[in-house]
């Protein structure tokens, strides 16, 4: 199923990022990601600290994983946008701005090692 979801369902997968892939970019991304993602994908991508990441069904999808990593960048944005139903991912057009998306997306691509964000604070009262 990942596969054709990857390959058919989610769409496309030619878009190109028109965003530098630099330390500004990645920066914005990561800001914009903690304040519109963290809160199920943990400050890393990799749900540090989601108390229900695994007992959502589907399970909430570690962002650094091959599969996720597997998408062109063109396809994140369109996933961040309209969502993946019926998981629980919402979609964010017209929430976030597109500059806001492409650059979640290059952060995306430059996640850090797993726990070193720590937990979002909402967790850890």
């Amino acid at each position: 199923m990942t596969t054709a979801k990857r390959d058919i369902f989610v769409q496309d997968k030619s878009e190109k990022n028109p965003l530098k892939s630099d330390s500004a970019t990645i920066a914005d991304g990561k800001e914009a990601f903690s304040h519109y993602c963290a809160a199920c994908h943990g400050f890393d991508g990799q749900n540090t600290g989601v108390p229900f990441a695994d007992r959502m069904s589907p399970p909430v999808p570690l962002l650094s994983s091959r599969n996720v990593q597997a998408y062109t960048d063109g396809q994140l944005k369109w996933v961040i946008d309209y969502g993946i139903k019926p998981s629980g991912m919402p979609g964010s057009k017209n929430i976030l701005s597109d500059d806001e998306i492409w650059s979640i997306v290059v952060y995306l691509r430059h996640l850090p090692p797993a726990g070193s964000l720590g937990e979002p604070e909402m967790y850890s009262r």
